[in-house]
């Protein structure tokens, strides 16, 4: 399922992403701010993939790559996951390669994202589990109308603070 917004494409990952995915999911900028294993090699990127496309299939997660229109390569990544049972919230998942930082690109694929989540999906509300110390992914959420639900806590990991995004439509 593809999305287009004025500078964007936001699509399907396949394994012509292979060193795209490895390059995204393993920068250190980017790790500082989640605990996950990180991929070290092509083929732990290409294992990411395959699971992405069964998590897909099975309609647990939408993932798209972001990457500029006309431009084959991915800067990033964004995600609906972790539905509710009946799939009314969801989180949101992000992540971009830090030199496209500050420039737009991830608030315009968040936007693109949000409005198909809850236009298409009929969503109720969108979290969003970021890093206390993260004040770039915490600035673009309150940007985009989230708010802090400070009474909620992540039981996974203690740095994370949760935002929400109720359906505005």
């Amino acid at each position: 399922m593809k999305l287009e917004t004025e500078r964007l494409v936001l699509k399907e990952i396949n394994e012509v992403h292979t060193e795209d995915i490895l390059l995204i999911r393993s920068n250190e900028v980017i790790n500082q701010y989640v605990k996950r294993n990180s991929p070290k090699t092509n083929y732990d990127a290409l294992e990411f993939i395959l699971h992405i496309k069964r998590k897909t299939l099975d309609k647990e997660i939408i993932f798209w790559g972001i990457s500029y229109k006309g431009y084959p390569n991915l800067i990033g990544t964004i995600c609906l996951w972790n539905f509710s049972e009946d799939r009314k919230t969801v989180e949101i998942g992000y992540e971009l390669l830090p030199a496209y930082h500050h420039k737009g690109i991830m608030s315009e694929a968040l936007k693109a994202v949000l409005d198909f989540g809850f236009n298409a999906l009929n969503l109720q509300k969108v979290f969003a589990f970021t890093n206390q110390s993260n004040i770039n992914s915490q600035s673009l959420l309150l940007k985009h109308y989230f708010i802090l639900e400070e009474s909620k806590k992540d039981e996974k990991n203690s740095d994370n603070i949760i935002f929400s995004l109720k359906n505005p439509f």
